[in-house]
């Protein structure tokens, strides 16, 4: 039986790294990306404890040489890529709107959207020529993708974005057998969230402490989207923390 392959970006923490876990019980071999070593190694523990097989892949996805490189040695070691999780992401300070800089506008849309873009190119490459054709992409968007955070302008933006892009390659990949859905995540307990515990400014203007959830509930929505067959897809999947401020975000 043949092994399925996924690649994960960001996957050295977080949503990433739980995510790997989850992929990896449902019988995937993983390669892990991200642009530090350290986290991406002790993600493969995780991995190799499962009795999974795992490749750590270094990888600036805002680099376009860098993210050929990736999907180059995948290519090379597996011959095929069967799943995308489109994870890396970076949010700005969270500062008045008019006092963020270009660097800082720059950041966050290179990192989540060009990103994404970037590596959806190179998987529909490979999916699209393999045997057996097609494979799945699935983007991390966000609450954030339907209603924003005060002081949010790029990573809104961004994952606003990034559902068009959703879209896109929904459409686009149909004719590869490419099938492309999108996961909006909200208040995932991990290291982004701790601040929620102490409170986050809210739209009227005041500070409330917001409600989270064990980010495994999330990884394993990531993994159930990835064992679809490809003739069936979740185009969009929003999982929250129930009571967090969402609709209106109040």
């Amino acid at each position: 039986m043949m092994t399925k392959v996924a690649l994960v970006t960001g996957a050295g923490s977080g949503i990433g790294r739980r995510s790997a876990v989850a992929l990896a019980e449902i019988g995937f071999d993983l390669v892990l990306a991200g642009r530090r070593r350290e986290p991406l190694e002790a993600a493969l523990v995780d991995l190799e404890q499962l009795g999974r097989r795992g490749r750590v892949i270094p990888t600036d996805v805002t680099h376009p040489e860098s993210v050929q490189a990736l999907f180059a040695e995948i290519r090379q070691v597996y011959g095929r890529l069967d799943l995308l999780f489109n994870n890396a992401g970076l949010s700005a300070p969270p500062v008045l709107l008019e006092n963020l800089t270009y660097e800082q506008w720059r950041a966050v849309l290179d990192t989540c959207l060009t990103g994404a873009f970037l590596c959806t190119q190179e998987a529909f490459k490979i999916m699209k020529e393999q045997t057996p054709r097609g494979g799945r992409i699935i983007n991390n968007g966000s609450i954030s993708a339907h209603v924003p955070r005060p002081n949010s302008a790029p990573y809104t933006a961004a994952k606003h974005a990034m559902t068009g892009l959703t879209k896109s390659t929904a459409l686009d990949g149909r004719k590869y057998d490419i099938a492309c859905g999108q996961i909006d995540i909200g208040n995932a307990e991990t290291e982004m969230t701790e601040k929620m515990k102490k409170g986050v400014l809210q739209a009227d203007g005041s500070t409330a402490v917001e409600p989270t959830m064990d980010v495994n509930h999330a990884a394993r929505a990531v993994a159930s989207m990835a064992a679809l067959p490809l003739d069936t897809t979740v185009l969009f999947m929003t999982i929250m923390a129930t009571q967090m401020p969402f609709a209106g975000r109040g």
